[in-house]
């Protein structure tokens, strides 16, 4: 919030003092740092469906009101966590597909993307945890959707790169679709054993490959040079 100017007099020059920290406003983003990383650590160990936030608050040094005040139920505490590795995954989504020029480009950086999704899935206990905890929650699976939506709409400017003639809509139907399998076969994938998991996640990257890859299936129809709405 904004304080009121120091009125002047003829004599006094208006000044500005230099930006201050307020030590307030920074305990809070420590204490809600330290919320979030015992949540991490306990989900980590436990999973999410064993969550209390008693115990979040006890590791955290805070009684239960203060943690209140920062979230005020579980489904609170998972959605920040989540909302924090869509917005790194958004990230490496947009650094991989943002050079993409050609076929060849198109179908490497797809593939790297599966491959550190896949990666992530098997070693991150939490982000595991928590998508399978989605399912469950009408909110986050909203959340869910919407970051589906929003990386197919990156893959599918990439791939409209790529083939500039194709039906702008059927490629941004495609890109969303295959985003959101592809989120349900890593959660398949991880709840079989490797073997067969990593069998599952070949499967899907070689069909989603081929259904993006194949422009003449795409070239049909309305809109052929409509951008893919942001």
């Amino acid at each position: 919030m904004s304080l009121p100017k120091k009125a002047t007099t003829g004599r006094e020059q208006p000044f500005s003092e230099p930006p201050r920290r307020n030590p307030m406003q920074q305990r809070s983003r420590e204490r809600q740092e330290r919320i979030l990383a015992v949540a991490t650590q306990l989900i980590a160990t436990k999973g999410s469906d064993s969550l209390k936030m008693s115990e979040i608050a006890e590791r955290s040094e805070i009684s239960i009101g203060s943690l209140y005040q920062y979230f005020p139920d579980k489904s609170a505490v998972i959605r920040t966590l989540a909302e924090r590795f869509n917005a790194e995954s958004r990230r490496c989504i947009e650094a991989a597909l943002v050079a993409v020029v050609d076929a060849q480009g198109l179908s490497e950086a797809y593939s790297d993307l599966l491959e550190q999704y896949y990666d992530i899935a098997q070693a991150e206990p939490v982000m595991r945890d928590i998508w399978s905890g989605m399912q469950a929650d009408k909110q986050l699976l909203a959340l869910e959707l919407e970051e589906s939506r929003v990386a197919g709409r990156l893959l599918a400017n990439a791939m409209l790169r790529v083939f500039p003639g194709s039906d702008a809509r059927q490629v941004a139907d495609a890109a969303f679709l295959i985003w959101q399998l592809g989120e349900a076969t890593m959660r398949l994938a991880i709840s079989c054993a490797p073997e067969e998991g990593r069998r599952l996640f070949e499967a899907f990257k070689r069909m989603s490959l081929a259904e993006f890859m194949k422009p003449a299936n795409m070239n049909t129809g309305p809109g052929k040079a409509d951008p893919v709405v942001e």
